[in-house]
């Protein structure tokens, strides 16, 4: 087996990403988002954990109390092909236990409700250390407009054709950890510890400004 060139280490922050085999979808509708989220919240326990049964208890899977988590999860972004996660722990192999079993139960869900058989991602999931505080702030800007390609594909290249619509896009994608940092109250929010990660705004203005900045950045 392969060595990761930087280990996953307890207190580092990492960048993890993962996307379909052959670049194929991996989300094809609402319940396929809406399974992984409910992943990203489910897989950080140490015990196992079946989505059925915990959603014949609970209103939501975020009511279910899991006890000792692997992870922190500072954010997070579902785009058709491709995952984003930012994420810390406190424990040896925490990272590595948690992609495992959200892997696992993600494609084995995908692979029964699509009847294929076979990998669903390309390899394992990559990471990047963030090695500087400046890198670190990025990502949430990185990861929180990643949305916005699908309604701009050239705005990284080429700056937001129109930056209020872009920002009101990715404020509004349901499927990213954004609308939580914007001051939304909805159970999703669960899944976050952004405790554990340096607190960069202050309020969900903040945020929106400093994402503001990095649309038209590249234009101007």
């Amino acid at each position: 087996m392969s060595t990761r060139s930087v280990p996953l280490a307890p207190r580092e922050f990492f960048h993890l990403y993962n996307r379909g085999t052959d670049k194929r979808q991996i989300f094809l509708d609402f319940e396929d988002y809406r399974r992984f989220v409910e992943l990203l919240y489910l897989c950080n326990s140490r015990k196992p954990i079946s989505v059925r049964d915990v959603r014949k208890v609970y209103n939501t899977v975020f009511d279910f109390e899991r006890e000792t988590t692997l992870v922190s999860i500072g954010a997070y972004c579902l785009m058709p092909n491709h995952f984003h996660i930012l994420i810390t722990t406190e424990i040896e192999g925490g990272i590595s236990e948690f992609m495992r079993k959200l892997s696992t139960a993600y494609s084995m869900y995908f692979n029964l409700r699509y009847d294929r058989t076979g990998a669903l991602f390309e390899g394992r999931f990559k990471t990047e250390h963030v090695d500087s505080d400046e890198y670190l702030k990025y990502l949430y800007a990185y990861i929180h407009l990643n949305p916005v390609k699908l309604i701009d594909k050239d705005w990284k290249e080429k700056g937001s054709r129109d930056s209020k619509r872009s920002l009101d896009y990715a404020a509004s994608y349901s499927y990213s950890s954004l609308a939580d940092y914007l001051g939304g109250a909805r159970p999703e929010c669960k899944i976050l510890e952004s405790v554990k990660f340096p607190e960069y705004f202050k309020s969900g203005q903040e945020h929106q400004i400093d994402l503001f900045e990095w649309l038209t950045y590249t234009r101007n």
